[in-house]
């Protein structure tokens, strides 16, 4: 599917390094394309991730594999000065700890054979509820994050994409989504808190003497099969332990539902989960996500897609370029600087 204005209005975004605008837009054609057609074009219809898997579906048939990994992870743009709506409203950033207002966004990206490829999404949205209990009005989501990321599983089988691995931090591990996973033929890594309880053997599991995973005794760099509380499905467990920039140490527990995974295979997997990190970034600092001063849910839910298929354009130009993503888009200033420095001399010399 090959949408003029969807490819111009991406590649506005790629190519713009302040507010991105209708008129910003329109301005930057030279009038070739009027603001009111761009604003027409992003009320039309609502964008979704239906409409992210047409486009990226080339793509990922030319590169996926059957030991590719899906990451599942949320971000959170802040939107201050923006006025309160279904979309930007109040959310909990698990990250800063603290609630703040902005648009939250759970993403999907599929990470094979080097490559980073975002196949679906869901925004947050928080209809204005009643809440029974201390009769406050407050904003309240009809579906949670994790039922939204069960959701997004489920499309990724029917549009049959190939994966081993669902990779997610401890904010999505629940016993829910573990039986779910497993359920579909398809394996876990995830993070889990400190405080989660594990049994070391299925008599213990049923009799309910469990160990805080924290507490447990792992050898060095090697794993612990266990059973997690709520399940008796028996996995396998490690421990990473690492420094931080302050030179204090830190500890990461993860859980595996391949036994068949060694510490290496476990750890070396579950650090593809940092591409979606780099995919939040990029989406924030060379897509413009947050520059769009459109007023709609639809115009706002349509520009957030557009940001996301922009990176992908962005991913795509990377590899066959075969310069950073973030590179790329230095150039791209370097030489706006480089043309406005030029414009300015001739203004001077003209003067």
């Amino acid at each position: 599917m090959k949408n003029s204005e969807l490819e111009l209005y991406t590649d506005y975004l790629l190519s713009s390094f302040g507010a991105t605008t209708a008129t910003g837009l329109s301005a930057m054609v030279q009038g070739d394309v009027s603001h009111d057609r761009i604003t027409r074009f992003l009320s039309r219809q609502d964008y979704t991730s239906k409409d992210l898997w047409r486009q990226v579906k080339a793509m990922v048939r030319e590169v996926e594999d059957v030991q590719g990994v899906l990451i599942f992870d949320d971000t959170i743009q802040e939107k201050a000065w923006t006025d309160e709506s279904d979309l930007i409203c109040w959310h909990y950033d698990h990250c800063s700890g603290r609630t703040v207002k902005g648009i939250n966004l759970l993403n999907a990206l599929y990470h094979c054979n080097g490559r980073s490829i975002p196949v679906a999404f869901e925004l947050v949205q928080k209809p204005l509820q009643c809440d029974m209990v201390t009769r406050q009005v407050k904003r309240k989501s009809e579906k949670t994050k994790n039922e939204m990321m069960r959701q997004m599983i489920h499309a990724c089988l029917q549009n049959a994409l190939q994966f081993r691995f669902v990779l997610m931090d401890s904010w999505f591990s629940s016993e829910e989504n573990f039986d779910f996973i497993t359920s579909r033929g398809k394996h876990f890594i995830a993070a889990l808190k400190d405080n989660r309880l594990v049994a070391l053997s299925q008599e213990d599991w049923k009799k309910k003497r469990f160990v805080r995973v924290d507490k447990l005794e792992f050898p060095e760099q090697g794993t612990v099969q266990g059973w997690l509380e709520g399940s008796a499905r028996a996995v396998r467990l490690v421990r990473q332990v690492f420094k931080n920039q302050d030179s204090s140490t830190g500890k990461l527990h993860l859980v595996c539902s391949d036994l068949t995974c060694d510490y290496d295979a476990i750890t070396t997997t579950y650090k593809k989960r940092w591409q979606v990190e780099v995919f939040h970034k990029s989406l924030k600092s060379n897509a413009g996500m947050a520059k769009s001063p459109t007023q709609t849910l639809r115009t706002q839910s349509n520009h957030v897609f557009m940001a996301i298929y922009a990176v992908f354009k962005l991913e795509c130009l990377s590899v066959k370029s075969k310069i950073n993503p973030f590179a790329l888009r230095f150039k791209l200033l370097i030489n706006a600087t480089r043309s406005a420095f030029d414009q300015l001399q001739k203004f001077q010399a003209a003067a």
